[in-house]
């Protein structure tokens, strides 16, 4: 992918790309209400991955936005988040994938996944699928119960046209998914566009 290209993911796609030191990747939701999931890995060791759990740990809190860092495995710093229009993001639950939609929904047979999506794209760039973890979920608006810690899926943050700008800090693998899942997305499975910006957002 060149630099200032714009990548349209279809609903219930996805891809993956090389995101160099200094550049940055803009997620767009260019109809709104729809989730993007967003896998990280270093490029130098796909053994390193983006961490929901270590984020959680030094921001102390389960929300991300405009400023916030996220972390690796190995507590190394991977993307800024250096612009966010939408102001709501999930680190909580994982990408959809076949076994969900069979488990919680009693679909059977196939139906598109962002784990397959994500497994699917970036297993040419070195990233075996069982090395998929939990996913950054943009867009994604889910609250926890403060007594029983049951979740609520809301409608997505994001209006037409809203993105999020993240910074690498290092050199990258980044899978990104437009979400396949009916429930996340208000029914309406939508579009998500993707963008390399080069020195920032």
């Amino acid at each position: 992918m060149a630099t200032g290209d714009t990548i349209h993911l279809a609903a219930q796609t996805g891809c993956a790309l090389r995101l160099a030191r200094g550049e940055t990747l803009r997620v767009i939701s260019p109809t709104g209400e729809q989730v993007a999931d967003v896998a990280a890995f270093a490029a130098a060791d796909p053994r390193e991955w983006l961490s929901t759990g270590r984020t959680v740990d030094y921001a102390g809190s389960i929300y991300v936005g405009t400023g916030s860092v996220l972390y690796s495995n190995r507590s190394t710093a991977l993307l800024t988040i250096t612009a966010d229009t939408a102001g709501r993001h999930d680190l909580l639950l994982s990408p959809c994938s076949a076994e969900m939609f069979e488990r919680l929904y009693g679909i059977e047979g196939h139906h598109p996944s962002c784990f397959e999506n994500l497994a699917t794209s970036l297993e040419p760039l070195g990233v075996a699928p069982d090395a998929i973890p939990t996913t950054l979920n943009l867009f994604m608006v889910v609250t926890p119960d403060p007594h029983t810690g049951r979740i609520d899926i809301g409608r997505p943050s994001s209006r037409p046209g809203d993105h999020v700008d993240l910074r690498a800090e290092v050199d990258l693998l980044v899978g990104v998914t437009a979400c396949s899942a009916e429930l996340t997305n208000n029914g309406t499975l939508k579009p998500i566009d993707v963008e390399i910006l080069r020195g920032g957002s």
